[in-house]
């Protein structure tokens, strides 16, 4: 079976996390949990109501990857994608993150 619902995807390898940290778009934040994570960028569980639209500028922030900022890509429920504004801070926080903290999780439930 062929999916081709002429979307653009990210072409960096995705790794699965479990990192948990606060997204902000202008006055409101909301708790999440990183779900997956690549090179250029990421798709965020939320555990809350997050008004956004796709194009928005937003800002991450975790204790295990620091402040990053992105766009958001896609928006699905509860999860959000987001492209990360690649910048030389950006790039070194993921390497560290991916170097020194990163184990590639399995889910817990099978479907």
């Amino acid at each position: 079976m062929q999916h081709n619902l002429q979307m653009a995807n990210r072409s960096a390898d995705r790794s699965r996390t479990r990192i948990f940290g606060t997204i902000k778009y202008l006055n409101q934040e909301a708790l999440g949990r990183v779900v997956d994570l690549s090179a250029t960028g990421m798709a965020l569980e939320l555990h809350s109501a997050f008004a956004v639209s796709v194009g928005s500028r937003v800002t991450i922030d975790s204790e295990d990857l620091g402040f990053i900022e992105g766009t958001v890509k896609w928006l699905r429920g509860s999860r959000i994608g987001i492209e990360l504004q690649l910048s030389t801070n950006t790039l070194a926080q993921l390497s560290s993150y991916f170097r020194f903290f990163h184990k590639e999780i399995s889910p817990v439930l099978g479907r």
